[in-house]
């Protein structure tokens, strides 16, 4: 049986990640293609992502009195429980959509950190998850790019978290993302933005659909 294809949708919050996979998701079905949807933090699912709730929701402090390595655990805890079923429907051959992976982890977390220490975070964050927990490698991560000040608008009122009230935080963690991109071969990289505003979902999952070739 063909192997599956993990697919991570990445983006800071606001840029339409969980908008997009839904479209996504619609056109797999049409087309009879197997898939899996996983989104990260899975919250209320696991004790990782309680601590990753009370983290956003500022019990541990604010983001300069965090620590990133310790709350890095508590990101990569989560995906680890969720490592065996994303490896069962990898060997099945369903194309795994993930909102939200390793990726994020280093861009959120890394984001609490000055630029010269960034480096040294996140080659400690590749051998947590993907040595030392064995997740699955991306086949294909899409960073959905948007303004950080856009992104925050377009998640006003909900509820906020310390990152999505953080402006600096959307712009460093933001920073990261497309430094990532740069850096790494199975990325590709959608400007959400024209003229200065958000473009159409509709829009943005034209330019999508021809990426994932399927």
């Amino acid at each position: 049986m063909k192997k599956g294809q993990l697919i991570v949708i990445e983006g800071i919050d606001g840029s339409g990640k969980t908008t997009q996979i839904d479209l996504l998701v619609k056109a797999l079905a049409e087309k009879n293609i197997p898939y899996e949807v996983i989104s990260f933090p899975r919250y209320g699912d696991n004790i990782y992502a309680d601590l990753v709730t009370r983290y956003l929701e500022g019990e541990f402090g604010s983001l300069t009195e965090v620590n990133p390595y310790l709350l890095a655990l508590a990101f990569a805890g989560d995906r680890l429980l969720a490592k065996p079923e994303i490896e069962k429907w990898l060997s099945e051959g369903k194309l795994v959509l993930a909102n939200r992976y390793v990726s994020a982890n280093k861009a959120h977390m890394g984001a609490h950190l000055s630029q010269d220490q960034r480096a040294e975070f996140i080659s400690w964050l590749e051998e947590l998850e993907y040595q030392t927990n064995r997740m699955p490698r991306e086949d294909l991560t899409i960073l959905l790019s948007v303004d950080p000040k856009i992104g925050q608008q377009n998640v006003a009122g909900r509820l906020s978290d310390l990152h999505e009230e953080n402006i600096k935080h959307l712009e460093e963690a933001n920073k990261i993302y497309l430094e990532l991109s740069r850096k790494e071969d199975n990325w590709c990289v959608i400007d959400c933005m024209k003229d200065g505003k958000m473009r159409s979902v509709q829009d943005i999952h034209q330019e999508l659909l021809p990426i994932l070739t399927f």
